[in-house]
């Protein structure tokens, strides 16, 4: 988003030698928690739209109480306290129905939030991220669709359905595709002039905390072009977070940087270790954990009709994208999963018909179609109540059932596609000691990182912050109820709230 000098400029300089202040805010990820928290911090406040009648009678009341003060500069607890629905964060809930009213029961009712720029409230901050704002969604196949409804990928101000509208496209079964919503992230970040603190191509590699005794006063002036905003360098702070990475040049060069900042934010998704089995033969070349290898084999025309069968193993949403596109091309399939098909925590069994067909259409496979009695699909089977004992370098893999009869079945390729985890590996401990259960990784289904409730600040580490799947929050609807969580916290740090 900035050319590669100006980029180094604002990216590699020894605070710690050279002088400057602290950055008040980094955000590592750029995904919809990332931008949603980046619009916040730039000054774009919410407030109650006057005359607006909320669905929630009781809520309805408590912004009455107070229509001069913006949302976030409220009690939050205290406006999301009775909230039910589709998540477990309160104020997720809130932020949510404040923007679509009554969308759980199939209504239209309009946002009861007006926006207003304030630029003296902005915080200067930086984002960033491996690929282009929209994170990833740029590295899932363009024509996937959502598994939400469309409305329900946009961000704050721009309906995601307007923005189509303007593209000249509708939606598909309410759903959008990645592609569109990739391209929806990138305009938002434009649109509401945000560019500015995006810092694409960059990784990070260690994130820790120093001596804030070595940073002096000199205001770091051009981090933030525009910007009258002034933050106060908290002086009582004892230590501030270093950032270290590297960005990638135009020219695929590697430049290190180095940045000090007060409070970090970590929004980088869960997406970028996938998941294995822990079994022999794993990492033989014919074995991925990702869909994309399915992709490009089929691009490749590498696998096909007469090719031997490609292993899928899991039965998650993204199991079944990949049982899709190998039905799609004729493409036969064994399918292993450890569940029963009636499992009523299998996701299949969640999802309405009517709005999921394809999806629909992949449970029936898996009932009607298994090994033991042929049913009406050809070319693909499944194996429920299974799992993998091993694969071998002759292409054999060797399952269990739960009887613990054994069966072989020699395969073209394998996709285990069980899931994935956050790649938390630039804070020290992996990020564990941060997590509810600090004997186990963190995973956003089953040991997301310990946060507040109310400011998203992590409960073992002062001044960082965790938005997003890292804290089971796995929806982009949802997602952004954090960023007002993260944005109120840190307003109030600032002291930019108004008296």
């Amino acid at each position: 988003m900035l050319p590669d000098g100006k980029m180094f400029a604002l990216l590699n300089r020894p605070q710690n030698k050279s002088g400057f202040k602290p950055l008040p805010v980094v955000i590592i990820g750029n995904g919809p928690s990332g931008i949603c928290l980046s619009y916040l911090l730039s000054g774009y406040i919410p407030y109650f739209k006057r005359d607006s009648i909320h669905p929630h009678s009781i809520l309805q009341r408590k912004l009455e109480e107070a229509p001069d003060v913006s949302i976030l500069d409220q009690d939050l607890e205290y406006l999301s306290e009775g909230l039910e629905g589709r998540s477990h964060s309160p104020v997720a809930l809130l932020f949510d129905t404040l923007q679509r009213p009554d969308t759980d029961f199939g209504g239209t009712a309009e946002s009861v939030l007006t926006w207003w720029h304030e630029t003296n409230r902005a915080i200067p901050h930086l984002v960033l991220g491996r690929n282009a704002p929209g994170g990833a969604w740029h590295s899932i196949e363009g024509s996937m669709v959502s598994l939400s409804r469309g409305e329900w990928m946009g961000l704050p101000d721009v309906p995601f359905k307007d923005w189509l509208k303007h593209k000249r496209r509708g939606l598909r079964n309410n759903r959008a595709t990645a592609e569109d919503i990739a391209q929806y992230y990138q305009h938002y970040v434009m649109k509401k002039g945000l560019q500015k603190n995006f810092r694409c191509g960059t990784v990070v590699t260690s994130v820790r905390k120093v001596s804030a005794e070595s940073i002096s006063n000199r205001a770091q002036k051009d981090l933030q072009e525009n910007s009258d905003s002034l933050w106060d360098f908290n002086e009582k702070s004892t230590e501030v977070f270093q950032v270290d990475g590297f960005f990638r040049t135009v020219k695929g060069d590697k430049e290190p940087f180095s940045i000090c900042a007060e409070n970090v934010v970590l929004a980088t998704g869960t997406y970028d270790s996938p998941t294995w089995l822990g079994v022999k033969g794993e990492n033989l070349s014919y074995v991925h954990h990702q869909l994309s290898a399915l992709e490009e084999a089929v691009k490749n025309n590498s696998i096909g009709i007469m090719s031997d069968p490609v292993l899928i193993v899991g039965a998650g949403l993204t199991a079944a994208d990949a049982i899709l596109l190998a039905h799609h091309c004729n493409i036969p399939v064994i399918h292993v999963f450890r569940r029963k098909v009636s499992d009523p925590g299998l996701i299949f069994n969640q999802l309405p018909r009517m709005m999921y067909p394809e999806y629909h259409k992949v449970h029936q496979m898996m009932k009607e179609q298994s090994a033991a009695c042929a049913g009406p699909y050809e070319c693909y089977i499944s194996l429920p109540e299974h799992h993998v004992l091993s694969f071998g370098k002759d292409k054999k893999c060797i399952f269990q059932d739960k009887n613990g009869c054994q069966k072989v079945y020699k395969v073209s390729m394998v996709l285990v596609l069980t899931g994935s985890n956050p790649n938390l590996s630039f804070l020290p401990n992996n990020g564990i000691d941060l997590a509810m259960d600090n004997d186990q990784p963190v995973n956003s289904k089953r040991n997301p990182i310990d946060v507040d409730p109310f400011t998203y600040e992590c409960t073992q580490e002062k001044g960082l912050y965790a938005l997003g799947p890292l804290v089971g929050d796995n929806f982009v609807r949802f997602v952004q109820g954090g960023a007002l969580a993260v944005a109120s916290s840190l307003l109030k740090k600032a002291n930019k709230n108004p008296p």
